[in-house]
């Protein structure tokens, strides 16, 4: 079973890792996942199906037997309480959504750190089981990843890389295509200027030594993005992946093409 201490050091590292990410509420989903051989499974708790017993169950069921994967969390907010409760429910990093500044990254640092680096409150009922629990260890052992999906945040993407603690960024390419002036999620005629801020998210991260991740549809993209330079990638998502597969063998069953 892989460690937080084996991902967050690889992590670090700018090791190559591939994750999947979650949308629906399925701790016996998360455990069949878990086995398949990817490096962190990634919950989403701002735009996904989750309530907080379900974050916990699907943390809980990454951890089953067989599993190479470590629970990630994508938080609802930059804010101490939510960062706090998905770290004490086990979480081995958090990506934290919408960071514009760097005091923006300096503040999800300090929601991580416990004291005196930073303001997180002890309290790991369930994370001491897998994490830490020493605050030394904790810190060693836990991970915080800055969302750069916003103009603000890829104006100001340097500054951001360069704040002490943060071990990451992470592309959200629907919200960054859009910040960028697409009309949609996917329009294609901003694809030269995307891919203009995807280098530089790349290199702000490669100049400051810390990680570099983005969200991707499917494996292939994934593997596009991690030979072009980022350290990490998503495989997304769940719920997505459940309707095309689904459509696929309804077709055949059907006699059509999908």
């Amino acid at each position: 079973m892989t460690t937080a201490a084996h991902f967050t050091a690889a992590l670090r590292e700018r090791r190559r890792l591939i994750g999947y990410w979650s949308l629906l509420d399925s701790p016996v989903a998360a455990e069949r996942l878990a086995r398949l051989g990817y490096d962190y499974l990634a919950f989403d708790a701002q735009h996904g199906l989750f309530g907080y017993q379900g974050l916990l169950n699907n943390l809980i069921a990454t951890d089953t037997r067989g599993s190479t994967a470590v629970g990630m969390v994508r938080v609802e907010a930059n804010d101490p309480t939510y960062i706090g409760r998905a770290l004490d429910a086990g979480a081995a990093a958090v990506i934290v959504p919408l960071v514009d500044t760097a005091k923006d990254a300096a503040d999800a640092v300090a929601a991580v750190r416990y004291p005196p680096h930073g303001r997180r409150s002890y309290g790991p009922m369930r994370a001491q089981l897998r994490i830490g629990p020493d605050p030394v260890d904790t810190h060693e052992q836990t991970a915080v990843l800055a969302m750069i999906e916003t103009a603000d945040g890829l104006a100001n993407v340097e500054e951001i890389c360069s704040v002490p603690g943060l071990d990451g960024v992470y592309v959200g390419p629907s919200d960054l295509r859009l910040a960028i002036g697409g009309r949609t999620s996917t329009d294609p005629d901003v694809s030269v200027a995307f891919e203009q801020a995807l280098t530089r998210v790349r290199e702000a991260a490669e100049a400051a030594g810390i990680a570099a991740g983005i969200h991707n549809g499917d494996g292939a993209s994934a593997a596009r993005r991690l030979d072009e330079g980022f350290t990490f990638a998503s495989v997304a998502a769940d719920v997505v992946h459940l309707q095309q597969i689904a459509a696929t063998h309804l077709a055949a069953a059907r006699g059509e093409r999908a």
